[in-house]
């Protein structure tokens, strides 16, 4: 039996299949595709389901893959014992209506005992009890005798899950020897030790179950096959579990490298290390698919996962962040079969190395108040840790309860989890309370708790752009008052507005209150929680009234611009999820007439090229002018359209959902145009990070990018008119007058050779002894660092034996450098000491090895006195 690696064993499977038929498919990622009941795939199957039920058309009949799979129940064995594992890759042959028990089982045996050269005497064949067309096959048509076929129950081999497609199952087993057995003279297949090993899983969805438990045929019967790679690469390597198959293996080398321990030599340590290979392996690929570190769904999975893996990290004495660089391991040992993990590899640096940072800032100081805790408890008796302490631990240092909990259980301590859960509530229920008050803070609490909050203002304004309404309340100087004059500054709701109020991310409109005898005009509009608009402005003429009836009217330009900037966020955020990942979600926005402003989840920077497809992808869209549809349903219909919520905004059980066609969905609150070709155009401004894991872009569109770009047009002909060019012809004029600098630069260098050359013979005829070493001290203004070097490399290189100092004034700058060969060195001479204490005459500084430094300075007309220092200092080194 030839000892294969893990990745040549994958190549073999599906090539063996491709062989027979089937289309090869990469691997689905990690995040389910339209599949809310998953949180991660975690079976071959998964992602396949659409094909198995008929929802889709499979593109092929026979299919083959190699699945990356997460799973997370058992999380808390990880590393306890060597055989739990959260990642693993799925091995799978899949037929869509086409071959049958016929085919699938005499190919599995191909595969094991020809492909694979499995001996005979070591398999052993499971049929569910009543399957006898699979004994059949396995017996006569293989040849399997029956004495290796092992009939065994519905439990075990029938495979189910509540109504629908289901059907018996048939295994393969490799028998490891009594050696790895429990001892028991009746251990035989399907014992619980680890002798027998089960690696091959046919299932034959030939069933379909209904609601009373009724079994009926399948017209057109599917094959379901899985094979766990990591369990085959164990058997085919001879090993005892996956923590010893070679490309885990290496990561797991390279962790104990990292530590400086040894695996094997303590169970203890060994815990950890298995933690942490096991949890690079998942992270690593969970961020290549587009998973962020979160405080919910399957970003809480991720985040745990490192967590853990960096507190064992701790454990092991790595006190520095390092999963970073594991995860490099893990890229190398798989991107053989994910290359993406090559092309993502230093996204995926970038995400977990910046996760780390966060909780390596906090750990410590968790630890230390955990450990001060578990340490009190013991001492008096305590056998639990109480549920504020949990909290605290989980609000102000990151950590998770899992994980207070798995330390305390390491110290036979209980969690109080009731408690934590009740310091949640609390927590949650301040936001609440602090978000429903905060739009009060535009009145001031007093004056807010004065009026009446049943009356909340009508917004018209999706419809209308003016409309006839009631002043209800007028507020000046802080107070209610019941009129205003010309020149007050005040703040006024009315019962209906065409005002949008600002929210979204979207900014409020602009525009003019008329009443019979007075104007106000509106700077701003804002509204509170509890549903009133307030429109602030000035009294621009005559006299406002409360009561009195008014006429509303918004800046109609103004809010086209901002409806513009809003589309186009909406168009931009799906353009940044065609291109740069579906990981790309909103952190926030500002929506107004002059630009939009797009903040969303990024670990690194969007390069030129990407920008230009996300910009083109944009402007493709508004070209097409596709119709932009805006309806409202209730909530939960609204997300099983799969309409992206908006950061910031608020929803109800009624929601609004803005669709641009087929192209972009969402839940939004804001002010929109009617078709994309509105917007005119878009140009992205810039891109730029605002925190960890978070990029801006700033772009403008309509008028305000016809601007722009007149602007430029006119920059560009001042700049030809400079160049005495053409706008056409200016890049050439420009690379001309570059060849041309260039050009004069090397005949400046080769003079300057030439100078230094004849003057190198001079230089060095100026040498001086200081205690049996020559020292050259020397001054060649006008070079700079790079010519000041390479006159060092040029004397070193004659002098064979001794110190050289050179110094340049250079424009306002100073620069020095030393160097000294090998036998100085050895006497005592340190360049790095010498040119930092030379520089700091000068007002510079810097440093570098015993053999070769550089340094810079500020003053000029201190360099003499820098190279006399640099001899004294010379003249002390001497040994």
């Amino acid at each position: 039996m030839e000892k294969l690696g893990l990745n040549q064993l994958r190549e073999r499977y599906l090539k063996f299949f491709e062989g027979k038929g089937h289309l090869r498919l990469p691997s689905f990622p990690l995040v389910p595709q339209n599949d809310p009941s998953l949180l991660l795939i975690n079976s071959g199957m998964a992602p396949l389901k659409p094909y198995f039920t008929g929802e889709q058309h499979p593109p092929r009949k026979r299919i083959t893959t190699c699945q990356k799979c997460i799973r997370t129940p058992d999380i808390e064995n990880v590393g306890k014992t060597s055989r739990h594992g959260t990642f693993f890759e799925m091995l799978g042959n899949f037929s869509f209506g086409d071959y049958f028990k016929k085919e699938a089982i005499p190919w599995a045996w191909e595969f094991v005992t020809q492909d694979l050269q499995m001996p005979l005497d070591k398999l052993w064949i499971t049929i569910y009890q009543d399957d006898e067309e699979a004994f059949e096959i396995w017996n006569k048509d293989v040849g399997v005798p029956a004495e290796k076929i092992v009939r065994m129950g519905k439990a075990d081999n029938f495979w189910e899950h509540g109504t629908g497609p289901c059907g018996p199952c048939s295994e393969i087993y490799f028998d490891r020897g009594p050696e790895a057995g429990c001892g028991s003279p009746d251990c035989k297949v399907g014992c619980d030790c680890d002798r027998y090993v089960e690696f091959w899983n046919n299932v034959f969805t030939q069933f379909n179950r209904d609601e009373e438990g009724n079994y009926t045929r399948l017209a057109s019967p599917n094959i379901d096959t899985g094979m766990g790679l990591e369990r085959l690469a164990c058997i085919m390597q001879g090993v005892d579990n996956l923590f010893e198959v070679d490309t885990v293996k290496n990561i797991l080398m390279h962790i104990c490298k990292t530590a400086g321990v040894e695996y094997k030599k303590s169970e203890k340590e060994d815990i950890s290390i298995r933690v942490i290979t096991d949890h690079i392996r998942s992270t690593t690929m969970m961020v290549c698919d587009g998973v962020i570190p979160s405080n919910e769904g399957r970003g809480y999975v991720l985040r745990r996962l490192l967590r853990r893996a960096a507190r064992h990290g701790k454990l092991l004495g790595i006190k520095k962040p390092f999963l970073h660089d594991v995860a490099m391991v893990v890229i190398n040992e798989s991107k053989q079969a994910y290359p993406e993990l090559e092309e993502k590899a230093e996204y995926i640096r970038k995400v977990i190395g910046i996760e780390e940072e966060k909780f390596d800032i906090t750990i410590d100081q968790g630890l230390t108040i955990l450990n001060d805790f578990i340490a009190q408890a013991k001492s008096g008796g305590i056998d639990k840790i109480e549920g504020g302490i949990v909290f605290k631990l989980h609000d102000t240092y990151g950590f998770p309860l899992d994980l207070t909990r798995e330390i305390a259980f390491e110290n036979g301590l209980e969690v109080d989890e009731e408690g934590f859960k009740n310091e949640m509530s609390i927590q949650k229920q301040k936001a609440r309370d602090a978000l429903k008050t905060k739009g009060a803070a535009a009145w001031g609490d007093n004056i807010y708790s004065k009026l009446d909050k049943s009356i909340t203002t009508e917004f018209v304004g999706y419809r209308q752009s003016e409309c006839h309404a009631r002043i209800e309340f007028i507020v000046r100087d802080g107070e209610e008052a019941g009129n205003a004059q010309e020149q007050d500054e005040i703040t006024v709701v009315l019962d209906r507005t065409p005002f949008y109020g600002e929210s979204g991310g979207q900014v409020g409109d602009t525009g003019y209150i008329e009443a019979e005898r007075g104007l106000i005009r509106v700077w701003d509009c804002k509204k509170t929680a509890d549903g009133k608009y307030l429109h602030m402005g000035v009294v621009e003429k005559g006299l406002i009234e409360k009561g009195c009836t008014v006429k509303a009217s918004i800046d109609k330009k103004r809010r086209l611009a901002t409806a513009r900037n809003h589309t186009a966020t909406h168009l931009l955020q799906r353009a940044l999820k065609n291109v740069l990942g579906d990981h790309v979600s909103q952190a926030g926005s500002l929506v107004g007439p002059e630009r939009l402003r797009f903040d969303f989840t990024h670990f690194s920077p969007v390069s030129r090229e990407e920008l230009e497809r996300i910009e083109k992808e944009v402007n493709d869209v508004i070209m097409d002018n596709l119709a932009v549809e805006i309806n409202e349903m209730p909530i939960d219909e609204a997300r099983k359209s799969g309409a992206m919520a908006l950061f910031g905004e608020k929803y109800g059980d009624i929601v609004r959902v803005v669709s641009v066609d087929s192209y972009s969905t969402e839940l939004c609150g804001g002010t929109h145009i009617e078709g994309t070709a509105q917007a005119g155009l878009v140009k992205i401004l810039g891109e730029s990070g605002v925190a960890a894991g978070v990029r801006r872009i700033e772009a403008i569109t309509g008028l305000t990018a016809v601007d722009y770009y007149r602007q430029r047009e006119k920059m560009l002909d001042e700049m030809a008119a400079a160049l005495k060019s053409s706008p056409q012809d200016g890049l050439k004029k420009l690379d001309a007058l570059s060849a041309e600098l260039k050009s004069s630069q090397k005949e400046i260098e080769r003079l300057r050779s030439k100078l230094v050359s004849g003057s190198i013979d001079e230089v060095l005829s100026k040498a001086v002894d200081v205690k049996g070493i020559s020292v050259i001290t020397a001054r060649f203004d006008q070079f700079d660092m790079e010519a000041l070097r390479n006159t060092g490399d040029m004397l070193k290189e004659k002098l064979v034996s001794g110190v050289i100092v050179l110094a340049s004034g250079y424009g306002d700058k100073v620069s020095f450098i030393v160097s000294a060969t090998k036998d100085a060195v050895a006497r005592g001479i340190h360049s790095g000491n010498i040119v930092r204490e030379a520089a700091r005459v000068a007002g510079g500084g810097g440093g570098g090895r015993p053999d070769m430094a550089q340094a810079g300075g500020k003053d000029i007309s201190k360099i003499n006195e820098a190279l006399q220092t640099a001899l004294k200092i010379i003249e002390g080194q001497v040994k």
